[in-house]
């Protein structure tokens, strides 16, 4: 199995576990408050879209698992940052307004459309 199938099969469980947090917003609101979430919804969002960017990379690295590093790693950072870039907002809503956030941001996103055009791009050609 590719690494990058590995990766996203890990991706997937901390996704899984995740859920949990969700769980613990619906029945148990105020453990979340009391721990400085001020918006959980942004939980929920980290929590989806790392179950989601697990699922591209495992479909990815069993579909091409001689996939280069070049394509590999950008997209494994950018599928990992993406969701993880939600968590600051669940307890600084105005974070996304500061610039290291929004470099991380463009940068994470940047890693995740252009590693998914190289992968179209290898699909094609495979």
């Amino acid at each position: 199995m590719s690494s990058l199938a590995k990766v996203g099969f890990v991706e997937l469980a901390a996704g899984g576990v995740s859920g949990w947090v969700i769980v613990l917003s619906l029945e148990r609101p105020e453990a979340l408050e009391r721990a400085g979430v001020r918006v959980p919804r942004r939980l929920l969002q980290a929590h989806l879209d790392l179950i989601l960017m697990g699922l591209i990379l495992i479909a990815t690295g069993l579909a091409l698992p001689d996939l280069t590093a070049a394509i590999a790693v950008p997209l494994a950072f950018g599928t990992w940052v993406n969701p993880l870039l939600f968590v600051p907002l669940a307890f600084a809503p105005g974070f996304d307004k500061r610039l290291p956030y929004r470099a991380l941001s463009v940068v994470s996103f940047a890693c995740v459309s252009g590693g998914l055009i190289a992968v179209a791009v290898e699909a094609l050609r495979a």
